[in-house]
């Protein structure tokens, strides 16, 4: 049962990277947040075991979608090693920070979050063409990434959120875009994931098949259906506008953000 759960969130997962550069990380984190502590996982554990699963899973999930997108010419490799040293370095320190907190903290952090992503995307107008600049380059970028990487961390997500509308900013096109974000986002989840493994202490998850925090079957589930699901999200990218189901999906990341917080009060 838990592995048909695992497998239903990471098409859900694969399916959003694809089509919004969003990796449904955060209802990765929501959700695995409740099912592990069914597995066993002490409740003190559950909100860091979440994170750090829903990070090693993004992993293939983002590679996955990057891999698509490159395909059809829609990665900016010159922009992606620019960010990557900011998005490791950051992605390692914010796990670093994020096992220091409590678990309590760190659902209020995830469901700020929730309710910031679902502001942006209600709030945001559609994006144009692009400006030109399709290649944003320099120093900066590293800098910016190492602020995503740190975020991400925390909340468990491969950076989509915050990368796209950067590049957007920039004047980058929105599928290049995300393209873009999906190849950041596997250097966000290794770097984080890492942390999450090796910083952790060494009685964080006592049970098989636990590296750190990172409970391996909850993180192979998710990424093997997230792999499967993440080009059919990258056909509808190139299909779609996206802004119906980005509205669907701020009302989703309300519900999530409200139940986060309401798990956190209690």
């Amino acid at each position: 049962m838990f592995l048909l759960v695992y497998l239903a969130l990471g098409a859900c997962a694969g399916v959003l990277a694809g089509l919004l550069g969003i990796g449904g990380g955060l209802l990765l984190v929501a959700a695995l947040a409740f099912v592990l502590p069914l597995q066993g996982i002490a409740p003190e554990a559950a909100m860091h075991a979440a994170l750090a699963s829903s990070l090693a899973s993004i992993v293939l999930t983002a590679a996955a979608s990057a891999r698509a997108h490159h395909r059809r010419g829609s990665v900016s490799w010159s922009t992606v090693a620019w960010i990557v040293p900011g998005v490791l370095l950051g992605g390692w320190l914010g796990s670093r920070l994020a096992i220091g907190l409590d678990g309590n903290v760190l659902r209020w952090c995830v469901a700020t979050y929730c309710f910031l992503v679902a502001a942006q995307m209600l709030l945001s107008k559609p994006a144009g063409a692009g400006s030109g600049l399709e290649t944003p380059h320099g120093p900066g970028y590293s800098l910016a990434g190492g602020g995503i990487g740190l975020v991400s961390s925390v909340v468990g997500i491969g950076g989509g959120s915050l990368t796209v509308p950067l590049l957007i900013w920039r004047g980058v096109a929105p599928v290049r875009a995300v393209g873009t974000s999906s190849a950041c986002g596997i250097f966000i989840g290794l770097g984080s994931a890492l942390g999450y493994a090796l910083q952790a202490p060494a009685d964080a998850l006592p049970m098989p098949l636990a590296v750190g925090y990172i409970y391996l079957p909850a993180a192979a589930g998710v990424a093997v259906a997230s792999v499967l699901a993440a080009p059919y999200g990258t056909r509808l990218a190139h299909a779609l506008s996206g802004l119906a189901l980005k509205r669907v999906f701020a009302a989703f990341m309300l519900l999530v953000g409200c139940a986060m917080g309401y798990s956190a009060w209690a």
